[in-house]
């Protein structure tokens, strides 16, 4: 049976209170954008549904992957705008960049 959006919402949100998302300053609901994405996620959910289960599962790896390198790229970014240290967590991940292994 495939999942219902209010689900999906209720787990991003048991998955937030490991790792919060600042929402402030947006014009918007938590609540709605969180449904919002989680309905967006559960249409391409069910587009792919004549997938085999390995092709489901490179995709939904490939748009994880996508939403990260968006995520850390933006995390970055607002970081450098406003002048503050990078956390050991993301000074970590960009060291392998820095140094080859």
């Amino acid at each position: 049976m495939p999942i219902k959006p209010e689900e999906l919402a209720a787990m991003m949100l048991e998955v937030e209170i490991e790792d919060p998302i600042d929402f402030s300053d947006l014009p918007f609901s938590e609540d709605e954008l969180r449904l919002l994405v989680a309905s967006h996620l559960c249409e391409m959910a069910a587009a792919m549904d004549n997938f085999s289960h390995e092709d489901k599962l490179m995709t939904l790896l490939a748009v994880s992957a996508k939403l990260v390198l968006e995520n850390l790229v933006l995390h970055v970014q607002l970081l450098r705008g406003h002048g503050l240290p990078m956390g050991e967590s993301v000074e970590a991940l960009l060291g392998r960049l820095r140094k080859p292994e």
